[in-house]
């Protein structure tokens, strides 16, 4: 089934010209919504992206980017840490999950999941600052015996209610302790901890009525540094009706994010696009992303997620055929740089796409190149094949090579550190343990 079979209220349509809408990216004015639209079909009078369009769109962002923060791409020295792939919550576009019961005590088979106890995440941790990352991320699934703490697990062990997604550690094959007992075992020699997702956060809630300020107050006490705005999707319920049914609401997105911006957390933002969506869907994400940036000044990137189809539920129904196009990668990059007046540094992913193309996307608007990534479960699951590591000869290599510079960074943006082509070897350097020695050795 295509995109334009499902019956959605919100189509691409609008009363606005593409001329018009570029006219104004190109003044750097605030776009509307139709402006976005406009802008993201090359024009929603006719069927298909223009190339000539559509060149004209990436050109005014490649132009806006360069004015915004210049020739540097950026990138992180990160570790992902993902705890547990257990998660009961069947969305169609992802198979990293694994149901739950799989892990329990009772289950016969095999299964290929995984869950990490605190003891192992923070020893992966421990390892891989001796190697130089700044950042440890960790997103994974909703396991049922996760509870964001001691007391959280009392009133979940307590309580008669059959609809909160609960099970003691004891009916598990291994225990993944508590949220706030994870945060506490990676935040170990000044690591940054970023982690906890809305929907983790809903998760770390259920059965209690604190609100998302109390869970991240809490969290944060434990660790957690900064928050990765991933499970919004897209932020249109019309489609998370389609997509993931049993996730979080737009609005319960957007309530967690502000409350932790709220309690003073860096926050990243993303769209996972080019599914059941159509281009009315995405440029209303990015309203919504840029509503929320105006509200709290928090996010300081946002990361567009292509849909990687293969090996998800969503092809094996016949739901979708494939992922975006090329054309709609690079207008999603560009569209985002020029609707997000707001947010400073657009990211491309190379775990989303081989080398070249995210290397293309550089000249689409993006500046940021992601991190080292020295483990990277999700996307593989999926079916991408684009490598779960990258070294910092390969940053400096591939920038260089497309005439930019490239810069080391913190998490937050606020650390920088200009990499010289003549320096090598390269390593990372503003990792707390990080002295310029390369992540890996060499092969």
């Amino acid at each position: 089934m295509s995109r334009q079979q499902f019956n959605f209220t919100h189509q691409p349509e609008t009363d606005q010209s593409f001329e018009n809408a570029l006219s104004k990216a190109r003044r750097g004015e605030r776009l509307t919504v139709a402006d976005g639209v406009e802008l993201m079909t090359t024009g929603s009078d006719q069927q298909g992206i223009v190339p000539k369009r559509k060149e004209a769109v990436l050109e005014a962002a490649n132009r806006r980017r360069a004015e915004q923060v210049g020739e540097e791409v950026t990138f992180v020295a990160n570790l992902n840490n993902n705890v547990t792939t257990a998660c009961n919550t069947g969305c169609l576009f992802c198979n990293f999950k694994d149901s739950s019961e799989q892990f329990r005590t009772s289950y016969q088979d095999d299964h290929s999941g995984f869950t990490k106890t605190p003891a192992e995440s923070q020893t992966i941790v421990r390892d891989a600052l001796e190697k130089g990352i700044y950042e440890v991320t960790s997103v994974s699934g909703l396991h049922p015996a996760f509870a964001l703490d001691d007391e959280h697990r009392e009133i979940l062990e307590s309580s008669e209610r059959g609809d909160i997604n609960y099970r003691p550690p004891s009916e598990y094959e291994k225990n993944p302790g508590t949220y706030c007992a994870q945060m506490e075992a990676i935040d170990v020699g000044g690591v940054h901890v970023h982690s906890m997702t809305p929907e983790e956060a809903y998760h770390a809630q259920r059965g209690a009525d604190w609100g998302y300020h109390e869970v991240y107050s809490r969290l944060q006490d434990a660790g957690l540094d900064s928050v990765p705005g991933t499970a919004a999707e897209i932020l249109v319920d019309e489609v998370q009706s389609v997509i993931c049914p049993g996730k979080i609401s737009t609005d319960e997105w957007l309530d967690a994010m502000t409350a932790a911006a709220d309690v003073g957390l860096p926050m990243t933002s993303t769209i996972m696009y080019g599914h059941v969506e159509n281009e009315m869907h995405r440029v209303l994400h990015l309203q919504r992303i840029r509503e929320l940036q105006d509200r709290t000044g928090n996010i300081t990137e946002f990361v567009p997620l292509s849909f990687v189809h293969q090996e998800t539920p969503l092809y094996e129904r016949g739901m979708v055929s494939a992922g975006a196009s090329n054309a709609e990668d690079e207008l999603m990059i560009a569209v985002a740089r020029l609707f997000l007046d707001n947010i400073d540094h657009i990211q491309s992913s190379w775990v989303k796409f081989r080398n070249a193309k995210g290397l293309k996307l550089l000249s689409c608007g993006a500046d940021d190149f992601m991190g080292t990534i020295l483990s990277e479960e999700i996307t593989k699951r999926a079916g991408g094949e684009y490598g779960e590591f990258r070294s910092f000869q390969d940053y400096v290599d591939m920038i260089s090579a497309i005439g930019r510079v490239p810069v080391e960074r913190s998490t937050d943006y606020q650390q920088f550190r200009r990499l010289d082509p003549d320096d090598s070897p390269y390593g990372p350097a503003l990792g707390p343990q990080a002295d310029g020695t390369p992540l890996l050795p060499p092969v």
